[in-house]
């Protein structure tokens, strides 16, 4: 694997596997009494964290100390940063404190690239502007993979604000990389121009797709990003792609409802759509933390799943 993780571009199909199965050897640790093995003992996890964040930012924290890393959590509200100080300073002072790997979320894309020009440390990209938010597309590969057994040929639908999500992108970049027909939905405002050139197909009709799928992912409306109106209402947005109860039905029987989170209940999603059982959103998030054990192991120089076997 390389030495960072920045893009779903980063990794071949042959490491999405060897993550993938070294998470599977890492899950059973959040089973135990004790929730630990000392793999990363020694090491030093920065969290980095320019952008408000709950799941991505805790996950990261509990698998680093799972793994009997030390971690740093740096938030710009209390730090230099309120004061001016720049990202290039920041990382220096990172670099000068020892980092083994630095976990950055931006809200400008790109920010992570340009972190790996000024430390030494693994870098570990947990969302990027508009970019690309790869954990968050290997953690859904797990569950899919989890749940369905396979990867390759599963139907999935990406459905709702595309031209706003990073997880959108990652996570089609890593399903074409391991084989599965992905089609994004949306209304056209929220699909990017440059969307078939992912190897997806794209469609305006949630209802055409419904039975046919393996999978529907549903986003969230990102109304913080949007700085237009891109359609005329949340009620009209809702029911033309709203993942509605009535939808649901016309779903096969053993497909799965996904969501990255937050969710907007009621906009993009019925409250009690989020919560049937083919609905695999709190897995989404328990296996989160698998996924990223896996990662900082790999990337701080485990050797793969036999090894993490052993140390646990």
């Amino acid at each position: 694997m390389n030495k960072h993780l920045l893009s779903m571009h980063d990794v071949t199909a042959e490491d999405v596997v060897r993550i993938l199965d070294t998470a599977e050897s890492f899950r059973e640790v959040g089973t135990r009494v004790i929730k630990k093995v000392p793999a990363l003992r020694g090491r030093t996890v920065v969290n980095l964290f320019y952008e408000s964040s709950t799941r991505t930012r805790i996950s990261f924290e509990l698998a680093a100390k799972r793994l009997s890393a030390d971690v740093i959590n740096f938030s710009t509200g209390g730090s230099s940063v309120s004061k001016g100080e720049s990202l290039k300073d920041t990382a220096l002072t990172l670099q000068a404190m020892g980092a083994d790997a630095v976990v950055i979320r931006h809200s400008s894309s790109g920010s992570p690239y340009q972190l790996t020009k000024w430390v030494k440390a693994s870098v570990l990209n947990a969302g990027d502007g508009t970019h690309e938010h790869p954990t968050q597309a290997l953690l859904d590969l797990y569950t899919m993979r989890e749940k369905l057994g396979r990867l390759e040929g599963l139907r999935v639908a990406i459905v709702g604000d595309v031209l706003h999500s990073r997880v959108a992108r990652s996570l089609s970049f890593g399903l074409v990389k391991m084989g599965a027909d992905v089609t994004l939905i949306g209304p056209p405002t929220l699909i990017p121009p440059d969307a078939p050139s992912w190897g997806v197909q794209v469609s305006y009709d949630v209802d055409g797709a419904l039975p046919k799928l393996d999978v529907c992912y549903v986003l969230r409306v990102q109304r913080e990003r949007q700085r237009l109106e891109y359609f005329p209402s949340v009620r009209e947005y809702s029911r033309l792609f709203g993942l509605t109860r009535g939808r649901v039905g016309a779903l096969p029987e053993g497909a799965l409802i996904m969501h990255p989170g937050p969710m907007n209940r009621g906009v993009e999603i019925d409250s009690d759509v989020a919560d049937l059982p083919q609905s695999v959103i709190e897995e989404q998030v328990t296996n989160g933390i698998a996924i990223r054990m896996s990662l900082l192991y790999l990337l701080l120089g485990g050797s793969g799943s036999e090894e993490a076997s052993a140390d646990a």
